[in-house]
């Protein structure tokens, strides 16, 4: 970590001054106001963070970059090298690069995909530059490569918004053979695609429901629009679409109603019903209201507060914990459900008055 005090002056001449200011003026305390004046001219260098942001894709990806550039806006002592990876990982493997030239203080990494970081993470291990991993993870042999990690349990998301569903089958008395879902999954190998779809996967094995199929949507709403089309033309029963962000669920309920579908809750009669994450979306958290979204499982995009913390902990020789997973709720207008059960623990659902 580079060394982050200014002189503005040197020494020796701020001591020179100081004499023929004594001499002058009859100061008989040389040492006392050469101490004084050094101390008031060097000034502290801010602390430098290098984020490495995936890109824009999403809500959620808009809300956390915002997080994250106000957590460190230059006017407390920190400064911000902010750098759009755009969905690949060749450019953030390049921005962490440019940060390790640049000699920042952190690196802050927002991978696209959890694998293929070894390399470059190393490399800023060998600068002495810390590395913070934030949202999605790392899968890396070393884990002494980065200093933390701060985001959401992805797995335990998807855990609450199947057992939402569970509940709400049996409470309707509709028998698992009946409820015939399809998953727009998330970016392939991205670490909320990973856990959202382990997720439904073992709740469908656990309960008995035709999951239909699976078929990534990139977390957008174009694609999660286009992708719902073609699974409409290959399936006529579909009656839960499983979206693991709130953007492909905006699209998905375009093509449904597009294709003349009524979307909503009421399975029994024929409603196809959207399941949905994030909860960041203003249009998505309205469909709660108006029951066209089912119940949004939370993820939590203020990570930006909590880096901070993670950042000031190593710079008065603290450490912080290696996993910081954040809070998180989820929300549905169905006032039968008000908690769900996952792993023996009692989750409340937060009900969005329609």
């Amino acid at each position: 970590m580079k060394h982050r005090l200014k002189s503005i002056l040197c020494p020796v001449v701020v001591t020179a001054m100081l004499l023929c200011m004594a001499v002058a003026c009859g100061t008989t305390s040389i040492e006392e106001n050469s101490n004084t004046v050094e101390e008031e001219m060097i000034e502290k260098e801010p602390i430098v963070v290098g984020f490495s942001q995936l890109g824009a894709e999403s809500d959620w990806r808009s809300a956390n970059t915002q997080s994250m550039k106000s957590s460190f806006t230059g006017l407390d002592g920190y400064t911000m090298i902010f750098d759009d990876g755009q969905q690949k990982q060749a450019n953030q493997i390049m921005a962490i690069r440019k940060f390790i030239q640049q000699e920042v203080d952190y690196i802050v990494l927002a991978p696209v995909t959890e694998n293929g970081w070894d390399t470059v993470l190393q490399e800023a291990k060998d600068a002495n530059i810390p590395v913070i991993i934030v949202d999605r993870r790392v899968n890396v042999e070393d884990e002494s490569l980065f200093v933390c990690w701060i985001g959401s349990d992805f797995e335990l998301e998807a855990q609450k918004a199947t057992e939402w569903l569970h509940q709400y089958a049996e409470n309707k008395k509709i028998p698992a053979q009946d409820i015939h879902i399809v998953n727009i999954q998330g970016t392939l190998g991205a670490s909320a695609q990973i856990g959202r779809t382990k997720g439904l996967q073992d709740a469908a094995e656990k309960y008995g429901w035709d999951l239909l199929a699976e078929v990534t949507g990139d977390f957008t709403q174009t694609k999660g629009k286009e992708v719902m089309k073609s699974l409409l033309q290959e399936y006529d029963n579909i009656n839960v679409v499983y979206c693991e962000n709130d953007n492909e669920a905006l699209g998905a309920i375009e093509a449904l109603e597009e294709a003349g579908k009524k979307v909503g809750s009421n399975l029994i009669n024929g409603e196809v019903m959207v399941i949905s994450f994030d909860g960041i979306n203003e249009k998505a958290r309205s469909y709660v209201q108006e029951g066209k979204i089912s119940c949004i499982a939370e993820c939590n995009p203020l990570l930006g507060p909590l880096v901070r913390v993670a950042i000031d902990t190593v710079e008065s020789g603290g450490v912080p914990n290696k996993y910081y997973y954040v809070n998180e709720e989820i929300f549905s207008a169905n006032p039968n459900i008000t908690s769900v059960t996952v792993d023996k623990k009692e989750y409340p659902v937060t009900i969005v008055a329609k």
